[in-house]
């Protein structure tokens, strides 16, 4: 899959937006120097579609997204289901939000096919065995600040391309589009954590999972606490693997799911808030769906961990 490019890829489904813009709620911009931005929440309501291609836009195009109803106990709330026959590449290489991107007082969590051209972080790149070579850029921002032309400048000098062919999708956390496409990461998190724990990311075959929408908050901490709380405490996550060390990979399972955090068992919010809201004072582990379930193709075993915690969603959904 080395000579396929995530940007090119995904650059079909931004297409989508820009042409068919009224449909998804988006507004297209450009900036002074020719970047091309997609405002999917800043300026404009955006919504559940714009939030499915947001996430598949972050898979580089190897992903499928949509929301659907979820039921979690008598809770019958919005969630996104994701799935990825490519989930290394998907995930790992193109929608972990791998890049922290400040430029001036301008700050965002850069996500997507761009960082297959920046390598950000390069280490990951040489561990996944990818990287892009495309003479188009595509990032997904979270941030709710539009980006400027020194901005677009910085991250297609980054990626090596024009800025005229950058194009960048802005998605604030506290928007519907930015809640979805959070939620879109549910299987994200999973690979990451066992990337972690040691599993070679190239062993996941196919990986799917759904995680719920989390409501919207209009201040951006409770928005970041809500979007994590949804993938931690109701985040469900099926991977199919290929594993020849079945008993190391039960092992690996059983320390896959966010409960294993020390960190685990308040909503994030106030995880955050004691860790003074800095990402890097809070355990990495924590980060990864509630529940992990995984098939090995190799045994025919199947090895799963973690639970829905219901008194967590319960009490973000106004049920207790």
């Amino acid at each position: 899959m080395s000579n396929v490019s995530v940007n090119r890829r995904a650059l079909e489904i931004v297409q989508r937006l820009i042409d068919d813009s009224d449909k998804y709620g988006v507004m297209v911009r450009r900036t002074e120097n020719g970047a091309t931005v997609v405002d999917a929440g800043v300026s404009v309501r955006g919504g559940y579609r714009a939030g499915e291609a947001v996430t598949e836009i972050c898979l580089g195009g190897f992903g499928h997204a949509y929301v659907s109803n979820g039921q979690y106990g008598e809770l019958s709330i919005p969630a996104v289901f994701v799935s990825t026959d490519q989930p290394a590449i998907a995930t790992l290489a193109s929608q972990f939000a791998g890049w922290r991107i400040k430029v001036g007082d301008f700050f965002a969590m850069g996500s997507g096919p761009a960082r297959a051209l920046a390598l950000e972080p390069q280490r990951l790149y040489e561990q996944v065995g990818y990287r892009d070579s495309s003479d188009v850029a595509v990032i997904v921002l979270e941030t709710d600040r539009l980006p400027a032309e020194e901005v677009a400048t910085y991250i297609a000098d980054k990626c090596g391309v024009a800025v005229d062919h950058l194009y960048a999708v802005v998605t604030p956390t506290s928007s519907l589009a930015g809640s979805v496409q959070i939620s879109g990461r549910v299987v994200e998190t999973g690979v990451h954590k066992f990337h972690t724990l040691g599993l070679d990311p190239k062993t996941i075959l196919h990986g799917c999972g759904q995680a719920p929408v989390a409501p919207l908050h209009p201040k951006t901490a409770r928005a970041m606490g809500r979007t994590n709380d949804v993938i931690l405490f109701g985040g469900q996550a099926y991977y199919t693997v290929s594993c020849d060390d079945d008993e190391t990979l039960a092992k690996v399972v059983e320390q896959a799911p966010s409960s294993a955090s020390r960190d685990y068992g308040r909503p994030f919010y106030d995880v955050f808030k004691a860790a003074n809201f800095d990402f890097y004072k809070v355990d990495a582990g924590l980060f990864a769906p509630a529940s992990v379930t995984v098939n090995n193709v190799k045994t025919g075993t199947v090895h799963r961990a973690g639970k829905v915690n219901m008194s967590i969603l319960r009490a973000m959904m106004g049920a207790e």
